[in-house]
């Protein structure tokens, strides 16, 4: 479906001569960092870009989970220290790796359009001739069929981990950290690894250019995806109103509207990399902006979850009179120069979040959250 927009921009807003960006080294970010940049260019072709690298907690502690490192903000918080100090303009990120809660003075200033948002299985090399093709192939036919040679699932989010084991009690898994060329270069060609598969993200292979080592993407169904996951937010400051006018264009309204439920519905249920919450956001053929939210949540061991899933038309009106927002309530996204119909829309995403979650709430998600931490 279209990802038409429906917001005001000041066409006449000019960007610096000059634009530096904060960017976490790897290979995918800095392809994610150039797509940004790209897009910029189209609509400020005067303007210059400089990228500067910056390393962050989660880079460089590689020796264990992610879930057991037990910080937030793992993939931010360095590139944000730099953005307060005013020695960069703006941070691509992986929206999924950004926290619910912002440090003060930043915010989400644009999401760009969200590429697939699956999980995708990927099998060694010399496993992929097994494989059938068709209709068949799911998630079961390598559960079951396939258990013979493959066995062994690499991923570090609980996420996955708790799905994989909801699908099959059994199932081995180890944990796999390093870029993604890192991740795949353990699975190919170090057998003292054990991988026979990996659970990757759809959206970080196409980008990263291996569309050829998807043998089995997740999609909707009984498989949930992480929050965001898929979409790239850039960072800015709150008060840099005119960073945010340049960063218009890059805005695509319906991932906006998907991730800002996704983001509270989070928020609401205090989770993170350290709890296994997924998620779903479909739209209705019906009506172009009528949102469903699906949302699971699961014990590590995959034995327990509850599911709630709730329809929000984003063109209702009918707000109490008295109620009120702050940054806060859209998980710090500001988008600038929004009109009126916009804004009802993103309005009703943050309240169809909170309505999943506080469905959740009532089902007895808390207790699952504790058992899970």
């Amino acid at each position: 479906m279209s990802s038409e927009k429906s917001i005001s921009f000041e066409k006449s807003t000019k960007a610096p001569t000059l634009l530096t960006i904060g960017s976490r080294k790897s290979r995918l970010a800095m392809i994610q960092t150039n797509m940004v940049i790209d897009a910029l260019k189209r609509h400020y072709p005067e303007c210059e870009f400089v990228v500067k690298n910056i390393d962050t907690t989660g880079d460089n502690i590689l020796d264990r989970p992610l879930a057991k490192i037990g910080e937030k903000a793992l993939f931010t918080r360095e590139l944000e220290e730099e953005l307060l100090r005013g020695t960069i303009d703006m941070i691509v990120h992986s929206l999924k790796d950004m926290p619910t809660t912002l440090p003060d003075r930043c915010c989400i200033g644009a999401i760009m359009a969200r590429e697939d948002p699956s999980d995708s299985l990927v099998l060694r090399k010399d496993l992929i001739h097994m494989l059938k093709t068709g209709p068949n192939l799911n998630m079961e036919y390598i559960m079951n069929d396939c258990s013979k040679c493959v066995q062994t699932f690499g991923t570090s989010s609980l996420r996955r981990i708790a799905q994989l084991r909801n699908s099959s009690p059994n199932v081995v898994i180890k944990d796999v950290r390093g870029n993604l060329n890192t991740r795949l270069d353990k699975l190919d060609n170090h057998p003292k690894h054990g991988y026979d598969c990996l659970v990757l993200a759809t959206a970080g292979l196409i980008r990263g250019g291996f569309h050829d080592r998807i043998s089995l993407r997740l999609t909707h169904g009984n498989w949930y995806h992480a929050v965001s996951q898929g979409a790239l937010g850039v960072e800015c400051l709150s008060d840099d109103y005119r960073m945010q006018q340049i960063l218009f264009p890059l805005v695509d309204s319906r991932t906006v509207f998907e991730c800002t439920s996704e983001r509270v519905l989070m928020k609401c249920l205090e989770g993170g990399c350290s709890v296994p919450i997924g998620v779903q956001t479909i739209w209705s053929n019906a009506d172009r902006w009528l949102l469903t939210l699906k949302a699971k949540v699961l014990t590590i061991d995959g034995k327990e979850s509850v599911q709630g899933e709730q329809t929000e038309d984003l063109d209702n009106q009918n707000f109490p009179i008295n109620e009120t927002f702050e940054l806060s309530d859209f998980t710090d996204i500001r988008i600038e120069g929004i009109d009126n119909q916009f804004e009802c829309r993103l309005k009703n995403s943050v309240r169809l979040g909170r309505s999943v979650a506080k469905q959740l709430i009532d089902m007895g998600v808390k207790n699952i959250l504790k058992r899970s931490q």
